[in-house]
């Protein structure tokens, strides 16, 4: 039996406009000179439910302007996106989060963000805390946490969300060794069970051995799109 689609998109564009330098008073009041940059144009990505995906190019290739354009974290320019179920992302970690409140206070402020009630999120309190390793911090305002602190509860909250669909990115493994090491794990547990699994990386033996489908972009566009065997049509190009 076929998977349903869980992730459609249609079209999807992203421009961004570059300006090289501060514009004068005259130039704001004259058509603008600034560099117009397209990160992805016309990407059209149908992914199955329980596919495993990975997303490899070069570095500027729009790979994780597509992460964040299917996260919502940024609109495409044109086109849509169709997405069915809850979708997850492990970038930008630290969005969502107020420096001038507590640990307590940003956990239930990015566990909302992401979907989580209320009672979701007093239900799980002490395990997001005890993952996230800041206990004896978890009273003080974010602004005294370390980064590493920071993308550690970031994380954390993220996983207890429990995501139909998880967005990985370069830094999927957070914080110090330990950490790295149980937040590797964690993600090899989402793997195993029946989620759906898109990172981006250029970790091709970590892409080899966890994801059946490979997407490569080029210069903003899908220049091939099947199975593992596209890793090696990428590195030949390199």
């Amino acid at each position: 039996m076929k998977s349903p689609t869980v992730l459609q998109l249609k079209n999807v564009s992203k421009k961004y406009e570059i300006h090289h330098e501060k514009p004068t008073l005259v130039e704001k009041f004259v058509k603008s000179k600034n560099e117009t940059f397209w990160a992805l144009s016309g990407i059209n990505i149908s992914i199955a439910k329980g596919q495993k995906v990975g997303i490899i190019g070069a570095n500027g290739s729009g790979k994780t302007t597509l992460l964040k354009t299917i996260a919502g974290i940024t609109a495409p320019t044109t086109g849509t996106i169709e997405s069915q179920g809850k979708i997850v992302s492990l970038i930008d970690l630290e969005a969502g989060f107020h420096d001038d409140l507590t640990g307590v206070q940003n956990i239930f402020l990015n566990g909302m963000l992401l979907g989580l009630s209320k009672r979701q999120i007093m239900k799980d309190f002490q395990s997001i805390v005890s993952y996230a390793d800041i206990r004896q911090f978890i009273d003080a305002p974010l602004f005294t946490y370390s980064y590493g602190m920071k993308l550690r509860l970031g994380f954390s909250v993220a996983i207890h969300a429990n995501p139909d669909i998880l967005l990985l990115d370069e830094n999927m493994a957070v914080g110090d060794k330990e950490f790295r090491k149980k937040s590797l794990r964690t993600t090899e547990e989402f793997i195993r069970k029946r989620k759906t699994i898109i990172v981006v990386s250029h970790w091709v033996e970590f892409l080899r051995k966890t994801c059946t489908r490979i997407i490569y972009l080029k210069e903003g566009k899908v220049k091939a799109d099947g199975n593992t065997h596209i890793i090696d049509v990428y590195l030949k190009e390199k």
